[in-house]
């Protein structure tokens, strides 16, 4: 049995460390908050992420930073993320490749995704297969016409293994009976200038990456990857159509390390809902067909379950691989 004197010290530093954790919550944020985009700059990820964490300076008082950390299909940046301080000032801008890695790793360096916290679902949205405007396929049937008569030959690009990229060109694959090759890069950034340069013959990109390069005409949207067609992309069809049960969807979230305190949490989510539904950034990204979640914490840690279950399946029955 403890000495008094012992059961008094812990319960002493017990209180201590409440009340230095209440102090923290209160504080925050006192300084430079780091937004670590697991891309290289340039891509739908990273884009999000400066227009989002410009709305939510405003908010919370402090600049946020915007760190890329591109590599190993996301796993450089969220692993920095997990293993930084528990205090609010590290988050991670999660996307696709957060919740299919899992499958796909057969070990992750930061072990499970038990070593974050969620912070908020931000939005959801579709992928755009495109091809350059002088390519010689102008619908997904004739891609598919191209892929089965030269199996293997054609390539296409994504911004890293695992990535919604990656999955959607894969699972295109498996569902339509074709071989395709993939072509993995650091970031949609690369991988644009690659195949805007003609180095890879398609993308199944992110609608916040390929846009503005639809809407000028440096990339032709063949369809999206959604169930059906997306308002952001008038008279472009859905994959669906043509491959039946093709479904992939991107989306956006911020986790912050296991550990940070809940105060702190909910300071992040309350900063990123004002943020999300601010009329400049729902502007900037009205064009990219992402539809604004902006829940409390509990709306990510629920549809990043769900999206890890559902690609469980879909990776383990059709074989799919990490490059």
């Amino acid at each position: 049995m403890a000495a008094p004197s012992t059961g008094r010290a812990r319960v002493l530093a017990f209180l201590l460390a409440g009340f230095a954790a209440v102090g923290t919550a209160f504080a925050y944020p006192d300084k430079p908050i780091r937004f670590v985009v697991p891309f290289a700059p340039g891509g739908g990820t990273d884009l999000i992420a400066r227009t989002l964490g410009a709305e939510m300076s405003k908010d919370l008082g402090q600049p946020v930073i915007i760190d890329n950390k591109p590599g190993a299909g996301t796993l450089i940046g969220t692993d920095n993320v997990a293993k930084s301080a528990p205090d609010g000032y590290s988050v991670v801008v999660a996307s696709f490749a957060h919740a299919v890695n899992p499958s796909l790793q057969p070990k992750l360096s930061y072990g499970s995704n038990k070593a974050f916290a969620p912070v908020i679902l931000v939005g959801r949205g579709p992928n755009v297969l495109v091809v350059r405007p002088d390519s010689p396929y102008k619908s997904v049937a004739d891609l598919l016409t191209a892929a089965k008569a030269n199996p293997g030959k054609l390539t296409f690009a994504s911004q890293g293994a695992g990535t919604s990229a990656h999955l959607a060109g894969e699972m295109f694959a498996n569902l339509a009976k074709v071989k395709l090759s993939h072509i993995p890069y650091r970031g949609a950034g690369p991988a644009l200038t690659d195949l805007l340069g003609g180095q890879v013959d398609m993308m199944f990109a992110t609608a916040a990456a390929v846009s503005t390069f639809v809407d000028s005409g440096k990339l032709r949207a063949l369809g999206v990857t959604t169930a059906e067609p997306s308002p952001a992309f008038k008279g472009v069809p859905a994959i669906a159509a043509g491959v039946p049960g093709y479904l992939v969807e991107s989306w956006y979230g911020l986790f912050v390390p296991a550990g940070t305190p809940p105060a702190v949490v909910e300071r992040l989510n309350a900063a990123g809902r004002k943020a999300a539904r601010a009329p400049d950034f729902v502007r900037k990204i009205e064009h990219e067909g992402l539809v604004i979640n902006a829940g409390p914490p509990a709306e990510l840690d629920n549809y990043v379950r769900a999206e890890e279950e559902r690609w469980a399946r879909v990776i383990k029955e059709n074989g799919i691989k990490a490059d």
